[in-house]
């Protein structure tokens, strides 16, 4: 039975001075709560940082993932590439096959794709030998008087006649001549015309939108695609005169071959598109044929593109350079030195265009010019 205890009543003062003697550590309810509710809005704030952080960079970051997971669909167009090794003669690679075809599709395109185009407008008559012997009479057209006087009339015939093998071989070369001059003429003026404005383009501050997809076109039209200047400076100039008629007259006889009076070739330029004619003494298996034209003119700018372009006349038109800088005037006796390349005889090859070109005193045509057609002909005399 217990006894009666009495009690004495203490404060709340007092038991927390009793329990801090004991080591109990106390704090306030409030004071708890206070501190957790900071805690939480803490956390809470973290996360939401976190939230807003990952929805922020979620696009970059699928952008940087998708340019190095996703598989890359474009589709690189070689025939550039494919060019630039034709026109520069390197070794294909022995997994790159190009068929003869694909090769002179690609050359057609960019080199003589306009050559072609306009080709294919023309459709010359053929007169016969007679009847331009009385043109050139009614017109005053005299090689002697060019000679001197240095001035060619824009007489442009499309096709050679039929009657030139049988016509004595100095009145032959004499039409021949007159046929061609004219034409190689009009190439050259167009070429200077080209040229006059590179170099003023050149000198001007900056280009405008015209003036550059101009200079594109030049690029393509002389296989550079690199798009350099001083490249395109070299390869857009004239070919001599008396080197064009010398070569005309070896490669077609004076105008009497197949090639000529067939297919308006004044040059034998090989081709391997359907468009040619195949030399009748080819060798089994070959493939190359003689590019044709509608009318000479084409001939003569095909040609020329040829010369300005490839690479085997590469020394020639340093050489033209060289002469340009030195003496302004170009000297063609020197420069049908680098023309070995254009025939398989070499050398003897330009021995003997040195020699058609000495005895029929071609020089003589090399400072003629042609009478104007236009306005902007007219500055060229």
């Amino acid at each position: 039975m217990l006894k009666n205890v009495k009690i004495k009543s203490m404060s709340i003062a007092s038991i927390r001075k009793i329990l801090l003697k004991k080591g109990f550590l106390l704090s306030r309810k409030s004071v708890i709560k206070k501190q957790a509710s900071l805690q939480n809005l803490y956390k809470i704030s973290l996360a939401s940082l976190f939230i807003i952080s990952f929805f922020y960079i979620l696009p970059t970051s699928y952008k940087y993932v998708s340019k190095f997971m996703e598989p890359k669909l474009e589709i690189e167009n070689s025939s550039n590439q494919k060019l630039t090794k034709v026109l520069e003669g390197k070794q294909q690679d022995l997994n790159e096959e190009i068929s003869d075809n694909t090769i002179q599709d690609l050359v057609y395109k960019e080199l003589y794709g306009e050559v072609f185009e306009e080709d294919s407008l023309e459709n010359g008559v053929r007169l016969n030998a007679s009847v331009l012997h009385q043109l050139f009479k009614d017109t005053d057209y005299d090689l002697d008087d060019i000679r001197i006087n240095k001035i060619t009339k824009p007489v442009e015939i499309g096709k050679l006649p039929y009657e030139l093998k049988e016509i004595k071989v100095k009145q032959r070369k004499e039409l021949f001549i007159k046929i061609v001059l004219p034409l190689i003429l009009e190439e050259n003026n167009k070429i200077i015309l080209d040229r006059k404005k590179l170099f003023a383009i050149l000198n001007k501050n900056n280009n405008s939108d015209s003036d550059n997809q101009w200079l594109n076109k030049k690029f393509k039209q002389y296989g550079i695609s690199k798009k350099d200047i001083l490249t395109l400076k070299r390869r857009m100039d004239v070919i001599p005169v008396s080197i064009a008629i010398a070569q005309a007259a070896k490669e077609t006889g004076w105008g009497t071959s197949r090639f000529a009076l067939e297919g308006n070739a004044l040059f034998g330029q090989w081709t391997y598109s359907d468009k040619g004619i195949k030399p009748a003494a080819a060798d089994v298996g070959t493939k190359h044929k003689v590019m044709m034209f509608n009318v000479l003119k084409s001939s003569v700018r095909a040609y020329s593109r040829n010369l300005n372009t490839h690479k085997s006349y590469k020394e020639m038109r340093y050489a033209r350079a060289i002469q340009r800088d030195n003496m302004g005037k170009l000297d063609s006796l020197e420069l049908v030195d680098y023309l070995y390349n254009y025939a398989q005889t070499g050398k003897e090859y330009t021995v003997i265009l040195k020699k058609i070109i000495v005895q029929n005193s071609l020089t003589d045509f090399d400072d003629a010019k042609l009478l104007p057609d236009s306005e902007a002909a007219k500055n060229l005399i």
